[in-house]
């Protein structure tokens, strides 16, 4: 697969597609390698170590398996797929990319440390894209050293299944890149919708304060962790009730998206909740560590509390 766009204004070089860099092997950073390898882009995967690395590839190959066992992929397409994706050992490995995607933890401080260190090292005409879910694009583009080339790419949780990619412009981002981008996410089979640079953008604006708003329901007594699910699954046709959903995005990614809105809209009705603060505190993170508002420990979810 290779795009080719117009040419960015100032530098007189082209946009030319055809190699994604993914900086982060976990669940997001894996997905996002998955469909761009699926749709027949080379893939460099990098993490903190060979073995976070692998394990992403190792979870690309799993989630093929589930897809080949209901149909929807063949074993020819998970192998065209796997030859496609390569370990990127360090940063420098990027020097060959015309996308890298950043895909670590949603932490600030982290993802600027990382743009920083990768600046050196892309090309010129290299796009960068962060798939954070809540913070300032305009604030992670200005450590990139190429704002106007900078934009933020989210993609839902599970990339291989949902649909959405949410695009956000940075008040630099050039307008040749963000159409680039744009064409170059429904290579992927996605749909885009198009964000302003607000706090959670869109689809987190919304959810993540109904999580939030079941986790108080919780903690004040109103009903248990089934039957808030159960409600919400039965009685408005949810496909997952927000605690159990709560527990899949990851407890402490749910209390980081609400500290962004509190703090960046100044609003007392995006508090998070402190049964949210003490359970992260906990280290019940959710099913990434088989313990959350569930205890996923055994052959069927339990509730803790």
């Amino acid at each position: 697969m290779c795009l080719r766009f117009d040419q960015l204004p100032g530098n007189g070089t082209s946009m030319n597609i055809a190699k994604v860099g993914i900086i982060g092997a976990g669940q997001m950073g894996s997905g996002i390698a998955q469909v761009c390898a699926a749709a027949g882009y080379q893939v460099l995967l990098n993490d903190t170590s060979s073995e976070r690395i692998q394990a992403g590839i190792d979870t690309i190959a799993k989630n093929f398996d589930r897809r080949i066992k209901s149909g929807k992929s063949s074993e020819a397409d998970k192998a065209a797929a796997l030859a496609k994706i390569s370990a990127a050992a360090d940063l420098a490995a990027f020097g060959v990319c015309d996308l890298v995607i950043e895909a670590a933890s949603e932490k600030e401080a982290v993802k600027k440390q990382i743009f920083e260190a990768l600046a050196p090292h892309v090309k010129p005409d290299c796009i960068i894209g962060t798939n954070t879910s809540s913070l300032s694009i305009t604030r992670l583009a200005a450590s990139s050293g190429r704002p106007e080339k900078f934009m933020g790419i989210h993609f839902m949780n599970p990339v291989p299944v949902m649909e959405l990619v949410e695009l956000i412009r940075g008040i630099a981002t050039n307008e040749v890149v963000f159409k680039a981008v744009n064409e170059f996410v429904g290579t992927l089979g996605k749909v885009t919708a198009v964000s302003e640079d607000f706090p959670a953008f869109i689809v987190n604006r919304i959810l993540l304060p109904m999580i939030n708003e079941s986790i108080y329901t919780l903690y004040e007594g109103v009903a248990g962790v089934e039957a808030i699910d159960k409600a919400m699954k039965l009685g408005a046709h949810h496909p997952m009730g927000p605690l159990e959903l709560a527990d899949f995005i990851g407890l402490d990614t749910c209390l980081s998206i609400m500290q962004v809105l509190h703090e960046g809209l100044s609003d007392s009705k995006y508090r998070p909740c402190p049964l949210l603060v003490k359970y992260v505190e906990a280290g019940w993170l959710g099913r990434k560590v088989k313990r959350g508002f569930y205890d996923y420990s055994g052959e069927k979810p339990v509730p803790t509390r």
